[in-house]
């Protein structure tokens, strides 16, 4: 019995050899084929891809690696990846990477350093071309000898810590014009419910609060600032505290789309403050009254920081530069509420 042209061993992968053999051609055109290279006829090239789907051939990309130098796939690591603005940003790398050839590989830090600095060595064990990081921590000195060996990093939504490209939204801008519409609407009173202060995005949006205050002549009471994780039982706490009472705020800024969920749980009856949150949320425009939001623009974040990443690869040598991406207030009802509700 004779063996089949596809291998010499039952259950091997089918060679570029073997689809040479199939189709009747030379090595180098098969080759030249799978690498989309020219130099071969249409003709030809039909006969070597009706060979590659017939066994089912696939290249080898370990032999792509030792050839080139490069894999052909990059990372990206964010905070989570069930997190709609995430899944957002996600998405934008993807198209960007789909669009040069090359492959995505998606991990989440869950917010914890010791997390990110496990997967972003691990992508780059496996000689992944570039890093797209969602910072978790503060020390990024785990990259430098990954970027001294060649391999670009990008710090998307948040700057790292050494010198690399950044790509941000304009979150102490965006948190300034929410806080401004509510000031323009008649409060003075306005609480703010953030993330914990540490975190990049969290403090730049508290800062740009404070600066609409004072740009309009405006005391910040510090009891109308509770900031700190974003799980419900905190910000019910928060939302409570800022609400009730002879003090109480008529008007909150919540930072984050995941205190503004929590919120608007808890938020009291009757008289509602008025209520403006950073991010939009899916159903929005729904509720009643809509909710009135600074969006961020994360299409637009992720892929940016994608052609970054590519610009980088294809041997762009400019400084590392820090880019913005504007926000966009959009009014809907919520931040519209007079002192004392409708």
């Amino acid at each position: 019995m004779t063996s089949s042209p596809t291998s010499s061993t039952r259950g091997a992968r089918p060679t570029m050899k073997d689809v040479a053999a199939a189709a009747g051609v030379g090595l180098k055109t098969v080759s030249r084929v799978v690498n989309g290279e020219s130099g071969v006829t249409a003709e030809m090239a039909a006969r070597v891809q009706a060979a590659i789907e017939t066994l089912g051939f696939r290249r080898n990309d370990s032999a792509r690696l030792l050839r080139t130098g490069r894999t052909a796939s990059v990372a990206l690591l964010l905070e989570d990846i069930s997190d709609p603005f995430s899944s957002a940003l996600s998405r934008a790398v993807e198209q960007v990477a789909a669009a040069e050839g090359c492959l995505l590989f998606t991990g989440s830090s869950g917010e914890q350093p010791h997390r990110e600095k496990e997967l972003a060595l691990a992508f780059c064990a496996r000689r992944v071309d570039g890093l797209i990081v969602v910072p978790a921590g503060d020390d990024h000195g785990y990259l430098l000898p990954e970027v001294e060996s060649g391999t670009p990093v990008v710090f998307l939504d948040r700057p790292g810590s050494i010198a690399a490209d950044a790509v941000l939204s304009d979150n102490a801008g965006g948190a300034k014009a929410g806080t401004a519409h509510l000031i323009a609407h008649g409060h003075r009173r306005i609480g703010f419910v953030g993330d914990l202060p540490t975190i990049h995005t969290a403090a730049e949006r508290a800062r740009g609060y404070r600066e609409a205050m004072a740009a309009a002549g405006l005391p910040v009471d510090e009891r109308w600032i509770d900031c700190g994780p974003t799980d419900r039982a905190r910000v019910a706490a928060a939302v409570h505290r800022l609400t009730t009472g002879p003090d109480a705020v008529t008007a909150l800024f919540t930072a984050n789309n995941r205190v503004t969920l929590a919120a608007l749980h808890h938020l009291p009856g009757g008289a509602r403050p008025a209520l403006v949150g950073f991010d939009d949320l899916e159903l929005a425009d729904l509720l009643t009254p809509g909710l009135t939001v600074v969006a961020q623009d994360p299409v637009a974040l992720g892929a940016l920081a994608a052609r970054r990443l590519f610009d980088r690869l294809a041997g762009e040598a400019t400084p590392p530069a820090r880019l913005e991406i504007p926000t966009l207030l959009i009014p809907r009802g919520s931040g519209e509420t007079p002192p004392g509700g409708r």
